[in-house]
């Protein structure tokens, strides 16, 4: 891709006449707008009756815009299959866990791992890719469009059959399935593989296994999938490919973007749940290490459709979303969509420009983004973001554990959210990571809500502590097995040993006045909690119940691995004064592991450090909740926009501001 910072929005010419199409181009130009999106929805267009089919008209606007200096995505249009597929073929279509087979319309609606749809479906992409996979101008590809954002697993007989064999791949012999599984609870044993049921309507609950594999059976074939979209493509484009997903869907996002080139997310976040957007820009710089994200799609204004219509977003607000992003990683900051929808289901949804060509309410939004991009497009290429030495891991199988078992109806998507939040306000930087990412040059490492802690990962933790580093496991991790049962070793298997506790008790702990106390803070306990005794030779208790059901024991302890430290938080301290109680702990284990990569800021207010090639670092400084704030700067510095010299102490930044500040000290 071309060295320079995208802004984009997603743009439907199959929808529109040329005139509306030359129009769109002129106001592009005007408002800044370098790259579009095209080509997810068109399967139809480009093939109106099977086997009959002709990309000439996107080629053709692909080179008009080139002509006018605007770049594009070209996508394949898998997520809507044409009435041709789905008429009179109920066994294409997706079938859903109460067995609802669905018919044509809105998107998603056929089976992905339908055979007849994977042929189609490689055959238009082969000829899409064919077309123009060597036009300039083409920078980019993306897959489909959100996979499994409006459909969980599918559950007809294609995917049944597919089933039985990943299951027999994975474990060989159904005697081993039905040891691992523990299958003679309620007399569940199976006697062959294409036994094994889906788990769609049943009078009480599946067995836990069974729920949890199926998501991952599901989260494996998507990834199959894209990976066969991808090697199409590569035979006839050298541009990247990616795919605009969200922690929100029902995929395992590291195996996805594994094979592609880059990662691009889709992203609504309102004001008010900031730290939720800045959650998803750490997660998808982590990825693709050393590649710039993609944020393919948020709104210049309100998110909408035929049955609802969010808030628009407060003047400001979207420039300082595109500032944040650009500088934890992005590469383009896109919006859907640049003309608003005539037709269809999202006709209230905010645009760039309405149906009759006039701006919207987000056109101003947008016109401030493109003066910052263009005011800080030179100092962001000339750096990159820097490593965080504080890590937190976040994982998408984790996510299909807690659908299985929710507990009190928990969101791990939430949970984690909460998590990252109180690390944000202390300004502390920040890397979220997938589960398989190498821990190398983290000096803290964070690991909540990981209930099945792999082998794998175990001893790269172990590894990180062995070297110096502080690795703080829990609330809910580790007491579940790779099948999602439950250890006969200890409360949390091998974990506990390596943390030199023994888990007396597990148990939910809201509802039983359980309190406990660390860092001179006593707190009320929650969630599904583990409770420890330390072994002779072992941990060293730093929070203690001292009241509840467990009156003694320890919710909180540290034992002493290699060269640094394995801390083990059992529950979830609650409220205000958990909520202090936890910053505490982030604060003392952060200062402990001595975390240099931090600022005094305000809430509400984030530095992204990034640093040169001369190892010189900047800041830069965005303020995210419309209240303003301050940052203490550690040494001298240069206002990288004005050039005004900046002395050590304290500097503040507009309401929606930002701010970009050379420090006159290299960092290695």
């Amino acid at each position: 891709m071309n060295k320079k910072l995208y802004h984009g929005a997603c743009l439907y010419p199959e929808l529109w006449s040329r005139d509306v199409l030359l129009q769109d181009i002129e106001l592009m130009k005007r408002t800044g707008i370098n790259v579009v999106r095209i080509g997810e929805f068109a399967w139809s267009v480009f093939e109106p009756e099977e086997g009959r089919i002709d990309i000439s008209s996107f080629v053709e606007v692909i080179g008009l815009l080139y002509e006018h200096g605007i770049d594009t995505v070209m996508c394949t249009p898998t997520p809507t299959p044409p009435i041709w597929l789905s008429h009179g073929h109920p066994e294409r279509m997706h079938v859903d866990e109460r067995g609802t087979v669905m018919g044509h319309g809105a998107r998603q609606h056929a089976c992905t791992n339908h055979p007849y749809f994977r042929e189609r479906a490689a055959i238009i992409t082969e000829h899409i890719a064919r077309a123009v996979g060597s036009l300039p101008g083409v920078v980019a590809w993306q897959l489909d469009n959100e996979f499994k954002a409006h459909v969980a697993e599918c559950m007809c007989e294609t995917c049944k059959g597919l089933w039985h064999r990943w299951l027999k791949q994975r474990y060989g012999t159904i005697d081993a399935l039905n040891e691992a599984w523990g299958t003679n609870v309620w007399s569940q044993a199976y006697q062959r593989f294409d036994q094994v049921p889906q788990p769609g309507p049943a009078p009480f609950l599946h067995n836990s296994s069974l729920q949890t594999m199926y998501q991952r059976f599901s989260m494996e074939q998507i990834a199959e999938f894209a990976d066969e979209q991808a090697a199409i493509i590569r035979r006839y484009s050298p541009a990247p490919i990616t795919h605009n997903s969200s922690v929100a869907f029902h995929v395992d996002n590291e195996r996805l973007f594994r094979n592609l080139d880059f990662a691009a997310f889709d992203t609504y976040a309102s004001k008010d749940n900031a730290h939720a957007y800045l959650f998803n820009c750490d997660l998808w710089r982590s990825f693709k290490p050393g590649t710039d994200f993609w944020i393919m799609e948020t709104s210049p204004s309100h998110a909408a459709s035929l049955e609802s219509c969010a808030t628009p977003h407060p003047n400001g607000y979207v420039r300082a979303e595109a500032v944040a992003a650009y500088a934890l990683g992005a590469q383009a900051f896109c919006y859907w969509l640049w003309r608003q929808q005539r037709t269809g289901s999202e006709q209230p949804h905010g645009s760039v420009v309405s149906t009759w060509g006039e701006p919207t309410i987000g056109h101003r939004q947008v016109l401030e983004v493109e003066t910052a991009r263009r005011e800080l497009e030179e100092v962001l290429l000339e750096t990159k973001p820097m490593q965080a030495e504080v890590a937190m891991t976040y994982s998408d199988r984790a996510k299909a554990f807690f659908r299985t078992e929710p507990h009190r109806k928990l969101d791990y998507r939430g949970l984690m959210n909460d998590f990252y939040k109180r690390v944000l306000s202390l300004g502390i930087h920040r890397d979220v990571l997938p589960e398989g990412a190498n821990l190398g040059g983290y000096k803290l490492l964070f690991t909540p809500f990981l209930p099945y802690v792999s082998p794998e990962y175990l001893q790269r933790a172990l590894a990180f502590t062995a070297k110096g580093g502080i690795w703080i496991a829990g609330p809910l991790t580790g007491g579940r097995t790779k099948e999602h049962t439950i250890h006969t070793d200890g409360g949390l298997g091998e974990l506990e040993k390596w943390a030199g506790v023994k888990t007396v008790f597990t148990y939910p702990m809201e509802g039983t006045g359980t309190i406990g106390l660390a860092f001179d803070v006593s707190a009320p306990l929650s969630l599904w909690s583990a409770v420890f005794q330390p072994v002779e030779g072992g941990a060293t208790v730093i929070g203690s119940i001292s009241e509840g059901l467990t009156p003694g024991l320890a919710f909180l302890t540290e034992h002493r691995h290699g060269d640094g430290k394995i801390v083990m938080l059992g529950s979830m301290p609650s409220g205000d004064e958990g909520d202090r109680l936890l910053r505490q702990l982030i604060r003392h284990y952060a200062n402990e592991a001595m975390v240099t990569v931090q600022s005094d800021v305000t809430p509400g207010t984030i530095v992204a450090p990034r640093r040169g090639a001369d190892g010189q670092t900047v800041w830069i400084i965005v303020n995210m909740d419309g209240r303003g704030g301050s940052v203490t700067l550690p040494c001298r510095g240069t206002d990288a926009l004005t050039c005004d010299e900046l002395q050590p102490g304290q500097v503040t930044v507009d309401a929606f501001g930002y701010r970009a500040i050379r420090l006159s000290e290299k960092t290695s």
